[in-house]
């Protein structure tokens, strides 16, 4: 074939592609069947191949995912992209209409969406061709994650006009995306995402685009930002010419012209929600005219004319058809409601924690009973109280073990502790559950070992300490159940990585007792090496401003161990680094930051921070964050959904900042 012919070709089968793709992913009204599309799609992948001159930055082959990245680049919007107010209540939607009419008059009308519950996006087009994508960032700054947002098929790469225009949505992970994520994850072995919302951000965030193209993401497109012209006078006729372009809108929004039908339409959506195939945590209520959202401004974080309102907790109601106990790493055993499967928030739950033999006393819950489950969060799910009305006669009382449900060891209950606690240091559950804790995000962070994967290889005695891991070789791996050798050689890869990090990650995963992550960092800032901090005595340990006379004397007696002093000298063998690489903590007369010698707490869910980023930001600013408020608290920082930690510290006066005033002072 020649270059002229190619080129005809090529671009009948781009024209055919994007108008497939565009009934496919936008109208969800396919015209060919699957096997027909991803057959040309293989043809225009060959002649790109065989003529990469005809290769355009627009093809829907660049959805396959791109070159991996080093890292991203920031992106300055060029209109802010501020976050919502938000109203619990319909009291809340009737104050906030009394607010804009006051300002614009009576003559207002609404429009009501669906809030998706993923990650916000800038698209930029230039002429019709899609050039930038960026996170929202911290409404000014935000990441470029352009190549992972081609990946997603709903996303014009071209428009049907050479339009030049900012568009802001929301990205998600379909409920169906996320089961098959979470499905492949559970044969991996490794820690399940936590929620759709999570997984969409994570996805983005990934540095190879393939990752991201292969967890199948979608969009909604919800407004126009700057640096374009549409000439839409209102946002619900922007949205149509969203919809003319060839962008990805919400079908489910409505034009409300009282307040009244805003509260009907908000009320419709709470039995609603679960059916949908994606996730959604609210709806939003915008001031229609464009005239009367300028009239209305913005503060200095979310505009006058829009208001988020959140759902509350979904609750349900279930059996309650056993109880059952684990052992942790600590020894602690934890009682585990087992449920009669149900949806809660979108999703089925079939356990909850019921923490401690005295919360089931409290709530009265017995074997049998019909309870009350919600997601705390929309995350975690919790027994908020038993029906007890519903009884039958037939329900029993739950009593807590005296002997361990693994090694039959006597249990107790330390003084001052509310939990049961097995004190063999040779129960295989707290070994286990000690590996597991070893590879952990927050210490060793070894991908592709989790949970059932360490549990595998526990009960084929490949591993009996965290020596161990370091110790395996191809030929265990790839005789284990699910083990392929794409597998193996990622997870040998991700251990050999493993070995590198920073001595607090070694220190947070050998597990001492009272050391958490933030004690751990501290000590490896303070000693440098392991070395240093194995003889120190405790003496040294208490001069140390965070660390107190129970955790000195656990540091000691862990140190002073034989078994520690060998597993120490078989990590040194097998390359596993003993020292510090990290920054020198910032002392309080060194820093000019205004975190300098502050004790702050940060509550609520951060949308641009992940909690432990923020955390080490802060530290390495001279800060102190602590987890609870109290009188020596100076500072709070409130994410979204923020509870006890925010009314508390309001009641204390004590200074209150969102997520966007601590970027801003981060940034500086």
């Amino acid at each position: 074939m020649d270059l002229l012919t190619a080129e005809l070709k090529v671009n009948e089968l781009r024209n055919l592609l994007n108008q497939y793709g565009y009934e496919y992913y936008v109208l969800d009204t396919p015209s060919v069947p699957d096997a027909e599309y991803d057959r040309l799609m293989q043809e225009l992948l060959d002649l790109e191949v065989q003529f990469p001159e005809l290769k355009t930055p627009d093809s829907p082959t660049v959805r396959i995912g791109g070159a991996v990245l080093d890292v991203f680049e920031k992106v300055e919007h060029r209109t802010p992209m501020l976050s919502l107010g938000n109203a619990f209540n319909e009291q809340d939607l009737r104050d906030f209409d009394r607010r804009v009419r006051q300002a614009v008059g009576d003559n207002v009308s609404y429009v009501c969406e669906l809030k998706i519950d993923g990650l916000a996006v800038s698209l930029r087009y230039e002429n019709g061709f899609f050039v930038q994508g960026a996170t929202r960032g911290d409404g000014t700054i935000g990441e470029d994650i352009t190549a992972n947002l081609k990946t997603i098929k709903s996303i014009p790469l071209r428009l049907r006009e050479n339009a030049t225009l900012e568009v802001r949505g929301e990205a998600y992970m379909p409920k169906r995306s996320f089961e098959a994520l979470n499905k492949a994850k559970e044969e991996r072995g490794e820690e399940l995402a936590a929620n759709p919302r999570n997984a969409a951000a994570g996805s983005l965030r990934q540095l190879d685009p393939k990752i991201a193209a292969s967890r199948n993401l979608d969009v909604f497109l919800y407004g126009i930002g700057g640096g374009g012209e549409s000439h839409a006078v209102s946002h619900s006729e922007g949205l149509d010419y969203l919809d003319h372009l060839g962008f990805k809108t919400n079908k489910e929004r409505r034009k409300c012209p009282t307040i009244n039908e805003v509260i009907e339409y908000v009320n419709s959506w709470v039995d609603k929600r679960p059916h949908l195939p994606y996730e959604i945590d609210g709806i939003v209520i915008k001031v229609d005219s464009y005239e009367q959202q300028s009239k209305l401004g913005t503060t200095a974080k979310s505009p006058r004319w829009a208001i988020a309102y959140k759902f509350p907790a979904e609750e349900v109601v279930t059996t309650l058809l056993n109880i059952e106990l684990s052992v942790g790493r600590t020894g602690v055993v934890t009682p585990t409601a087992i449920l009669k499967p149900v949806k809660v928030a979108g999703t089925t739950v079939q356990r909850a924690s019921l923490h401690n033999e005295d919360l089931i006393r409290e709530k009265d819950i017995k074997i049998g009973d019909q309870v009350v489950v919600k997601k705390a969060g929309d995350i975690i799910p919790e027994v908020v109280n038993v029906l007890v009305e519903q009884r039958t006669g037939n329900e029993r009382d739950f009593e807590m073990p005296t002997h361990c449900p693994e090694c039959e060891s006597e249990l107790v209950r330390l003084e001052g502790e509310v939990a049961l606690r097995c004190i063999n240091p040779k129960c295989p559950a707290q070994i286990r559950e000690g590996l597991i804790h070893f590879v952990s995000r927050d210490a060793m962070n070894i991908e592709g070992l989790g949970e059932k994967v360490i549990s595998q290889l526990f009960a084929e005695k490949l591993i009996s300490d965290v020596a161990d891991i370091y110790k395996l070789t191809r030929e265990q791996l790839i005789a284990l159940e699910r083990m392929g050798e794409k597998s193996v050689t990622n997870l040998l890869k991700a251990i050999q990585a493993s070995k590198g990090n920073s001595l607090e990650k070694l220190l947070f995963g050998l597990g001492i007792r009272h050391v958490g992550a933030k004690a751990a960092k501290t000590l490896a800032q303070n000693f440098e090496t392991m070395e240093r901090l194995a003889s120190a005595k405790k003496e040294d340990l208490l001069a140390i401003n965070e660390i107190g006379d129970k955790m000195a004397d656990s540091i000691v007696a862990f140190f002073e161990q034989e078994e520690a002093e060998e597993l120490l000298r078989e990590l040194v063998s097998v390359g596993v680094n003993m020292e510090y690489k990290g920054a020198k903590p910032v002392s309080v007369e060194e820093s000019n930051s205004i975190f300098a010698g502050k004790t702050v707490v940060l509550t609520g869910k951060l949308e641009q921070l992940a909690r432990n980023e923020a955390k080490e930001k802060i530290e390495a600013l001279g800060g102190n964050v602590s987890g609870s408020v109290s009188k020596k608290t100076h500072l709070v920082i409130a994410g979204e959904d923020a509870g006890s930690k925010l009314s508390k510290a309001q009641e204390l006066g004590i200074e209150v900042w969102d997520e966007e005033k601590l970027l801003a002072e981060l940034n500086k």
